[in-house]
């Protein structure tokens, strides 16, 4: 475990993180790898945390009582898909490669696996995050396939990968 990683705590998204929710998807280098637009207002937050859906949780990490990293798992609400979910994640700059993202993935796969019985995870990553790709695979997850065209980014159309984890049931 990284020096680092010790210093950080994961706290259940509320009302009081807003302000650093909302500057850690201001950073270019963090709403760049993710499908946010850029300078989301705490209001829109607030009402993503307004939500009283417990298929979704949100996780913050944080150091020092400063948001420097979140995750959000959402279970899929169509019956015939209620034992799958997928997530999104940003870490802040100065946080990546430092044990952030890996604290806040385990912390949402223990939920996944244990409190929800999810039994597939599913994301998508843009196909050049390399640091991002390398975590995922680090946690199971595989490569499904690649999405031409899925997004678009710093005016260009890029692609993602999709990929998933499947728990391994017992017996």
């Amino acid at each position: 475990m990284p020096v680092t990683e010790s210093l950080i705590t994961l706290e259940r998204l509320k009302e009081s993180h807003l302000e650093g929710i909302t500057a850690l998807y201001r950073e270019p280098v963090v709403v760049r790898q993710t499908l946010q637009m850029p300078f989301l207002s705490p209001d829109i937050w607030r009402k993503r945390l307004a939500s009283d859906d417990e298929r979704v949780m949100q996780l913050v990490a944080l150091h020092q009582g400063a948001v420097v990293g979140n995750i959000t798992l959402e279970q899929f609400s169509r019956i015939r898909r209620s034992h799958a979910g997928s997530f999104g994640m940003g870490v802040a700059r100065e946080w990546q490669g430092k044990g952030v993202g890996s604290k806040l993935l385990a912390a949402a796969l223990d939920i996944a696996d244990n409190w929800m019985n999810l039994r597939r995870v599913e994301l998508t990553v843009y196909a050049d995050n390399e640091a991002a790709i390398g975590l995922y695979r680090k946690f199971g997850f595989e490569t499904e396939g690649l999405l031409r065209d899925y997004g678009f980014r710093d005016g260009q159309w890029v692609d993602v990968l999709s990929m998933a984890r499947l728990r391994r049931m017992p017996g």
